[in-house]
């Protein structure tokens, strides 16, 4: 059985969001915040029967605002909107990000500024409980008036029209509603707007490539510091007194949690003394320069994007304390669009610094002793020599995918919305991103691990034995030529899955993701 998270509009942290993303756990909304959402449906209805006109009430949308709809036809209006915004296209996106995708929206539902009844929140809470989880093409939204196209493929599950996954199985709505004995909504004045105004896909999309972003982040910590100590590397550089005269927090993070990485290294005191070498390689000894800007960057975006998840999006809104409904722009996605490209930009930059490692490791003109590519026999062997390569070919991806997505604008919807963020496929693009990081620092710790064997009887640091442990549990030494694809896989799982950061036993050792 699950655990139960209680969340609280408003007050939802990171730690949560997260856990969401990662684990299965029911979820419940605070029951104090109904009596707000009910006195905005209340003020919803009321403006629904005046005959003031109110946009997104009584009123067409986008272009059509100006066309007033009667009373009478209010349902119809709301349904009408889900059906014609089912626009998406391409492949659903994970069962994951929908959840947090349901889970936003209620949040920001859940602030009672939008005007739908409560039912419509209970009914959210239900699908995610009940593992009703709606398809949603993953393109179709340029990240403004909300992601549009995408929460109407959510909304249409609510009312029994679309498709949904359950328990592992695609049917439509109307079936898998029946097969937990729930009935379609049907939608009140503003809810279908409610539901589809807001920036949930982007936002969705965008935490899922910084919660992977940042454990990325932590585990090219570890692999970078295993490849230090392969190449014999310098631990000077990483010294605390250098990086608070610069005051920068993620360098300062990073020189601490590097230094204390290799504290005990055998290998490291094995060359205190008669090493012909002045200063080790950039990519080696501005880690905490590098990998401190990438810190901070994933850190300034996570800023923003707890803010945005806990914040109403939707247009208009409703000022429960006067009665107003406003007609303002929190739909646009702008500060998510930006938290993105900060990310992409983070993603891209700590590959590349990995990549070099990994081309100076397997060097036989840099890497201080050890064989080319890694291999007892090199020439009758190639070693790592191509998977060097595939880091490079992931790396160089990866910086044309870290072009800014925020700074591409077009008009739509007949020019009324006539700038745009492009922040949902600029969230989007973090899982291709972050795929290639994994499958990069996975192909720095064969080699940091194969290079450090090399440097027996020295040991490396307590701390790395560990790490190297785990990688040596699924993944031999390389000594003759073998497939060296299903290696990779295997540590890209264990990359992926945290287990190499789980293999240090203390993670204090790493930076913490706060805000």
């Amino acid at each position: 059985m699950n655990q139960t998270l209680t969340l609280t509009p408003g007050q939802v942290k990171l730690a949560d969001l997260s856990r969401i993303y990662r684990e299965p756990v029911d979820i419940q909304l605070d029951r104090a915040c109904q009596a707000r959402v009910e006195a905005a449906s209340k003020i919803v209805q009321q403006a629904a029967e005046t005959d003031a006109a109110v946009y997104g009430i009584n009123t067409g949308f986008g272009k059509l605002a100006s066309t007033r709809i009667p009373v009478a036809q209010t349902e119809q209006l709301q349904r009408n909107l889900i059906r014609s915004h089912c626009c998406g296209v391409g492949e659903p996106l994970t069962n994951n990000v929908v959840r947090l995708i349901i889970v936003l929206k209620m949040i920001s539902l859940g602030r009672g500024a939008s005007g739908v009844r409560w039912q419509i929140l209970e009914r959210l809470e239900s699908f995610l409980n009940l593992d009703l989880i709606p398809v949603i093409p993953a393109q179709g939204s340029v990240g403004a008036s909300g992601d549009l196209a995408p929460l109407a493929h959510l909304t249409a599950a609510l009312i029994g029209e679309g498709e949904v996954n359950f328990r592992d199985e695609f049917m439509p709505a109307q079936q898998a509603l029946q097969k937990v004995g729930l009935s379609a909504i049907q939608l009140g004045a503003k809810e279908g707007l409610g539901m589809i105004n807001g920036t949930q896909v982007s936002t969705a999309l965008a935490l899922a490539g910084l919660f992977d972003g940042w454990r990325l982040a932590q585990t090219a910590l570890i692999s970078g510091a295993m490849s230090t100590d392969a190449l014999m590397g310098s631990t000077a550089p990483f010294r605390h007194e250098i990086h608070v005269l610069r005051g920068l927090r993620g360098q300062i993070d990073v020189g601490d949690s590097i230094r204390a990485l290799l504290q005990g290294s055998a290998i490291r005191e094995s060359h205190r003394e008669d090493d012909e070498r002045v200063q080790d390689p950039y990519s080696l000894r501005c880690q905490p320069q590098v990998m401190g800007a990438c810190i901070d960057m994933l850190r300034c975006a996570a800023k923003t994007l707890q803010v945005e998840a806990n914040a109403v999006t939707d247009n208009p809104i409703v000022v429960v304390e006067d009665g107003s409904i406003l007609s303002g722009g929190n739909f646009h996605a702008e500060p998510v669009a930006f938290a993105a490209d900060q990310c992409a930009l983070a993603i891209a930059e700590i590959g590349s610094i990995t990549e070099r490692r990994i081309a100076t490791t397997v060097d036989p003109a840099q890497n201080y002793g050890l064989p080319a590519f890694l291999t007892p026999n090199p020439g009758l062997n190639s070693g790592f020599m191509i998977a060097e390569v595939t880091s490079a070919a992931l790396m160089a991806e990866n910086k044309q995918r870290a072009m800014p997505c925020s700074i591409d604008s077009t008009p739509t919807s007949a020019n009324q919305e006539d700038h745009v963020s492009m922040a949902c496929h600029g969230a989007r693009r973090l899982g291709a991103m972050n795929h290639n990081l994994s499958n990069i620092v996975a192909i720095e710790l064969l080699i940091a691990t194969q290079g450090i064997g090399f440097r027996e009887p020295a040991k490396t640091s307590p701390a790395l034995i560990g790490v190297m442990g785990k990688i040596r549990s699924q993944v031999p030494p390389l000594e003759d030529d073998r497939y060296l694809a299903g290696d990779i896989a295997k540590a890209n799982a264990m990359v992926a899955d945290g287990e190499i950061i789980d293999a240090l036993g203390d993670q204090s050792l790493l930076p913490e993701l706060s805000t």
